[in-house]
């Protein structure tokens, strides 16, 4: 019973968080122009979450939940898998320079038949839960951390005008939901690479409370 409401919970809440990234989908179709749009996010997020860090690493989870036979695991990843491959033909769509995504994504494409190569040729069937396992949860907590530069870039700017708070909000929501999920699962590498999604949002709540908007200064875009 409680496994069924935290699958709810999980379900809901990454869908919630994916919902979040709709705007600049929107914005590529209302302008018709990928301008002030990053790619690579897109990319990164279809092969292992990283837009928004979760346990839902589209195609490397959607492999792990497969195995397992997790169907909350294979739905959410499924329907993030869908979303992003959305993102990135839009993308590519209105793209001007569109030689050097379709670099990017076939570069990815590789990469991703070599990992189910690898996984399925060279892995013994009874570790290859284990490895796939390991190799997600590793990848996911680096990309937990990856934004921690642009947090310290918010502390020296002193304005959260580049963070979005209802993406802070459903992050912590569904990292927390997705521990607790593999806390009463007993599987590690679902609880642990979640772990670092709830401290990553927690420091965000304490910047939002650090820096108000009502006191930080006129929006001016990071430098890179």
């Amino acid at each position: 019973m409680v496994v069924s409401v935290l699958a709810g919970v999980c379900l809901a809440a990454t869908l919630a968080m994916f919902a979040t990234g709709l705007s600049d989908l929107r914005q590529m179709l209302a302008t018709k122009s990928v301008e002030n749009i990053q790619f690579l996010p897109f990319l990164t997020t279809d092969a292992n979450q990283v837009f928004v860090p979760h346990p839902c690493s589209n195609l490397s989870w959607l492999g792990y939940g497969c195995l397992k036979g997790d169907g909350t695991v294979i739905t959410v990843n499924a329907i993030g898998a869908a979303l992003q491959t959305l993102y990135i033909l839009v993308y590519l769509y209105y793209s001007p320079a569109k030689r050097p995504v379709l670099l990017q994504v076939l570069l990815l494409l590789a990469v991703v038949v070599t990992g189910c190569g690898y996984f399925s040729m060279l892995v013994d069937a009874g570790t290859r839960l284990t490895r796939l396992g390991l190799f997600c949860s590793v990848f996911t907590i680096s990309m937990y951390l990856s934004p921690l530069a642009d947090l310290a870039k918010v502390v020296r700017s002193k304005s959260t005008r580049c963070l979005s708070f209802p993406l802070t909000v459903t992050t912590l929501v569904a990292s927390s939901s997705w521990t607790l999920y593999g806390l009463q699962l007993h599987d590690p590498y679902i609880t642990v690479p979640n772990v670092p999604g709830i401290l990553t949002s927690l420091v965000r709540f304490w910047l939002f409370q650090r820096y108000r908007p009502e006191q930080g200064k006129p929006y001016i875009p990071l430098p890179a």
